[in-house]
């Protein structure tokens, strides 16, 4: 059977110019995040199945990729059910396996705990531009905070770094899911019904207000509690001046420092920030995952068409694994989207080092090399990335294809003239 040379499907291989930027991104991540105290972590990429299939991560608990039991634990004659052969999987985010990092060794962790984490995660999700079913991660996280302090140091901090990549005029969007919960119960939903109801406010960038008003008439919700949602749409403005509304409007169902601390976010982040960027209420935002319990926020940029990083407020997690509730908020880049953005932007890498090559011809002597080598080395000493390699028969297109990876000053070194070099 002929082996394939194709990559599994969802799955890529990089190639050297995509890898350079990756390498430079990790590097500016990582320098970025520890300027604002965020401290390097790691968890591993297999997880315990229980702990992925908590119904603590949405639609990706379907997407899975579970791990079959190993040896003499596999018993595939007596199994009955998926979990008699199941008993682990690999890691479909990077906040399940922080939140069981931090029960099993909050003893010895500061808090608040400030995290960085960056890794590869895996979903069985169709792929599709800037998305795969390999792809890192980046997230930052600061648990044992309750104040508002978290959400503006993550915002402020990723803004920043996406400044650094020359993005601009991004937007963040911001919500809580306390004011998407008092707007369903004023309006009269049932709190059974939230999930649906905002399964479909999710849709409202792609099919509008009529669009969500018919699909909440198709789920048999009354037209009156229809009409008094979206009516609450059209008159809240995406600034600080909405969340004010709401604070007075949903008086009775929405808590004052909800609304408080929405606004405070917002103007500490206006006031603080370093990138150009704009912060924009959003009633509409509410991301898939189940355990956002308040803040929720997003990075949309309109070259890409959707959002590029995102995360929110997760109070209740940890309390999974600990039986007692931990303040927590995240925020997470879409490393890869990022990535892509920048190679279809040309981006080019400002920190790379000069890059020098020399070109042996085929009969270059033992005396001569070792002088190459020689001048390499010092080469090397004075910061210069150089390249040492053969001399081939079409040696324009060599030099046309060193000089496309950027090697500014390329040698021709014959052995009767290395002397001379």
């Amino acid at each position: 059977m002929q082996l394939k040379k194709k990559p599994v499907t969802g799955m890529k291989d990089i190639l050297p110019r995509e890898m350079e930027i990756r390498d430079y991104l990790i590097g500016l991540i990582k320098e970025t995040y520890k300027q604002f105290g965020f401290t390097s972590m790691e968890t591993p990429c297999v997880e315990h199945i229980e702990n992925l299939t908590s119904k603590q991560g949405g639609d990706n608990e379907k997407l899975i990729f579970r791990i079959l039991k190993r040896g003499e634990k596999l018993k595939l004659d007596t199994a009955k059910e998926e979990m008699d052969l199941v008993d682990g999987g690999l890691r479909y985010d990077l906040t399940v396996p922080l939140s069981r990092y931090y029960a099993n060794n909050a003893s010895v962790l500061p808090s608040p705990f400030k995290a960085l984490q960056m890794g590869n995660v895996w979903r069985a999700d169709r792929p599709q531009r800037g998305r795969f079913r390999q792809f890192m991660q980046c997230d930052i996280d600061i648990l044992g905070e309750p104040s508002n302090l978290a959400e503006i140091e993550l915002i402020l901090a990723t803004t920043t770094l996406l400044g650094k990549l020359d993005f601009k005029n991004f937007t963040i969007r911001i919500n809580d899911r306390k004011i998407l919960k008092a707007m369903a119960a004023y309006s009269g939903f049932e709190e059974k019904d939230y999930d649906t109801v905002f399964i479909i406010l999710d849709k409202m960038d792609k099919i509008g207000l009529d669009g969500v008003a018919k699909e909440l008439e198709e789920n048999g919700y009354a037209k009156e509690s229809i009409e008094k949602y979206l009516e609450l749409f059209k008159k809240i403005t995406n600034d600080i001046e909405g969340v004010r509304y709401c604070k007075e409007k949903l008086e009775g169902f929405l808590e004052a420092e909800t609304a408080d601390g929405l606004e405070m976010i917002i103007s500490s982040v206006e006031s603080a920030k370093e990138a150009d960027f704009k912060v924009k209420f959003d009633p509409t935002l509410v991301r898939g995952q189940s355990y956002y319990t308040g803040t929720i926020f997003e990075v949309t940029m309109d070259e890409f068409g959707g959002s590029v990083a995102g995360g929110g407020r997760y109070d209740k997690m940890i309390g999974k694994f600990t039986g007692q509730d931990t303040p927590a908020c995240g925020f997470s880049i879409g490393f890869e989207r990022i990535v892509m953005l920048l190679l279809e932007n040309g981006y080019e890498v400002p920190t790379v080092k000069e890059k020098k090559a020399y070109l042996l011809e085929k009969k270059m002597t033992k005396e001569g090399l070792l002088k190459v080598m020689s001048l390499a080395k010092t080469d090397r000493q004075a910061g210069k990335q150089v390249l040492i390699v053969n001399m081939k028969k079409n040696k324009k297109f060599q030099k046309e294809q060193l000089a496309e990876d950027g090697y500014i000053e390329i040698v021709d070194c014959y052995a009767d003239s290395v002397e001379n070099l």
